[in-house]
This record gives structure tokens, sequence and C-alpha cells, in this order.
């Protein structure tokens, strides 16, 4: 259909269409998809009838149909809600430690399609790992950075990675990470912590960092807050409960910072205030 004042241009699938003012949901499903049993409207399923407006984005899904890789990548963010998509697949994450949270942050990132994620490790799978790391069995031994990637590529294969197998130190982060829109520190080591967040302090003021600390044991979730601690640093935790005998790294806590961490990564990709 041309475009004219008699039309208005809407999103089926992310293709753009034109159909006439007052078009109904159930009426593009009839007629771009009529096997479509799920249908999701500006990232909101719908059972009812609802008229489209201009710029409107449809996803229509047949349940248990596998799509096409022409069409998965549009169905697979059809939740995100109108504008995430486009501007998170431009961008560039590292994740710095591929362990208990990075593994988790990747994960996330990779879920809400971010364009290329960096990962960071020098270390290897083992079993202790695999109490609160986003790894198999099958893969103890391998590198963190290989294993990861592949995971995500499972996941969603339209995330480019980027492996690389070093240690981090005071000297080599600025370079490592001087591209990239947002970082996320995820690191178990304290002297790690101190230097990435001094170099990001200092040589990267213009690249967000997202940093972790007091994570440990079983406590209540809910004190594990946000706060902006520098210009360019954000800080998850309670600040107080870190790893120490008798107060292990377990998944739940891990689970729920790298949630915080990934969430500050979002809302700073989409330019949110905090």
């Amino acid at each position: 259909m041309p475009a004219n004042s008699d039309t208005i241009l809407i999103f089926v699938n992310e293709e753009p269409r034109r159909v006439a003012p007052g078009c109904s949901i159930r009426q593009l499903r009839d007629r771009f998809k009529p096997a479509a049993d799920i249908l999701i409207d500006n990232g909101h399923p719908v059972t009812e009838d609802v008229a489209v407006g201009e710029s409107d984005r449809v996803v229509l899904i047949k349940r248990g149909e596998v799509p096409s890789s022409d069409e998965l990548e549009a169905l697979m963010v059809a939740r995100h809600g109108p504008g995430i998509h486009e501007k998170v697949k431009r961008a560039r994450v590292g994740i710095a430690g591929c362990g208990g949270l990075g593994s988790a942050v990747a994960i996330a990132l990779a879920r809400l399609g971010v364009g290329v994620l960096r990962l960071v490790d020098y270390d290897i799978v083992e079993p202790s790992n695999l109490n609160r790391q986003q790894f198999f069995i099958d893969q103890i031994g391998r590198m963190k950075t290989d294993a990861l990637a592949e995971n995500l590529a499972r996941i969603n294969p339209y995330v480019k990675t980027e492996s690389i197998q070093m240690r981090l130190n005071r000297a080599n982060i600025a370079p490592t990470f001087a591209d990239c829109d947002a970082v996320a520190e995820c690191f178990d080591d304290p002297i790690a912590k101190r230097d990435m967040t001094v170099a990001m302090r200092h040589d990267l003021p213009h690249v967000p960092l997202v940093t972790v600390s007091g994570i440990a044991g079983i406590g209540p979730s809910d004190k594990i807050g946000i706060r902006k601690i520098f210009d360019n640093i954000w800080m998850v935790g309670d600040g107080e409960t870190e790893a120490a005998p008798g107060q292990g790294l377990l998944a739940p806590r891990v689970a729920v910072a790298a949630g915080h961490q990934a969430n500050v990564i979002l809302r700073i990709l989409l330019g949110e205030e905090f």
C-alpha cells in the first residue's frame, strides 16, 4: 500500500507496513500471518482486538513454530518494547571477568541483544565454579571466555562476542575497554576490583563502569543496592558482605547482583537518568 494520508506506517515482525488508520491487530494477523496465536502489541501480549497506531510495533507468532533466520531476531526481542533493541544492538559492552557475575551479566545482555560483548578472563572452568557460574559440567577445563561465548551463541546468535584471554591489570585495562559503551566489573579479587575502578576513573572517564562490592553469603536480597560513587562509576552490593571463610559466594545473591549490573548497563545504553 503506497504512502499517503489515508495510511499509517507500522511494523509487523520488524517489517515496515502501511495500513489503513484504525486497523486492528487481528486484522493484521489475518492479513500477514493467519496462523499466529500470539499477538504482541508494542512489547505486550494482547488477547483482545486492539487498534494500532502510527509507528506501532506488532509481532505475530505461531506457537511452537521455529521461525526462519531472517525473522528470528525480531521475534526474540518482541517483548522488549519499542526502541530498545535498536539502541542496544549498536552497543559494545565489556565483561571484565567471566565468573559468577560476569557469566550472568553476559547472558542477560545477550538476551537483550546487545550488539557486541567483549569477554575478558584468564581462567578455566573448574568444578567449584558450578555452584554459581553459568557453565556446564562438560565445559570443565575449558577457558571461561570460550565456554561463555559458546553458551551465548546458543542463546542469541545475533550477538557478536570478542573473547580475550588475559589477566587484567592497571596497565592494560584502558586499551582493552576504550571503545566500549559500558563495562561490567565482575572480579572476586579485591585488588583487581581496585585496579579496575582506578583505571576507569582516571584513564577512561567517558566509559561507564558498573562494579560490585558485598554480595557474599545468604543475607537479604533487598540489601543489595545500587549507588553512583563517581561520575562514571556505579556500585552494586551491600558494601559489607565480602567472601570469607564461612561466608561463601552463592548463586542467589550473585544472580541478584548480576541482574542489577545488567539493568544499570541497560539504562546507561538507553540514556536513562540516574
